[in-house]
Order: C-alpha cells, then sequence, then structure tokens
C-alpha cells in the first residue's frame, strides 16, 4: 500500500503553484507590452502561462481554498 498523500499537502502545494504562475504571467505581460514587436511565440506563452494560471485558479475555487486561510 502507498503512503497517503495529506489533503493540506496538496491544497498547499497548489498555492505554491499559484503564486509562481501568476509572478511569470506578469513578468510575460509586462515583455510582451513593453516589446515594439513582441514574437509569436511570446504572445502564445503569455497566453498559455495566463490559462495556467486561471485553471490554478479554478481548481483552488472548486477545492475551496484560500490564500488566507493557509
Amino acid at each position: 500500500m502507498g503512503k497517503r498523500i495529506k489533503k493540506t499537502d496538496v491544497d498547499s502545494d497548489l498555492l505554491d503553484a499559484i503564486f509562481v504562475v501568476e509572478r511569470e504571467w506578469k513578468q510575460l505581460q509586462l515583455i510582451v507590452a513593453k516589446s515594439i514587436e513582441p514574437t509569436q511565440s511570446g504572445i502564445h506563452q503569455e497566453a498559455l502561462t495566463r490559462a495556467k494560471y486561471l485553471f490554478l485558479l479554478r481548481e483552488a475555487r472548486h477545492r475551496k481554498i484560500s490564500a488566507m486561510r493557509v
């Protein structure tokens, strides 16, 4: 039998991932906004990171976790 993973551990990992992806998304957003001619790959990378961030937020809402409670 495998070791059970605690819900609080998974929730804290999810919150950590949200903060990391949010920081990455905002950095990419700033780079693309300041670029004179942003590349397609830069725009694509920003959109992909934004989608990851929104997915993680939906997952946190579904699990009913908040950064204030942890």
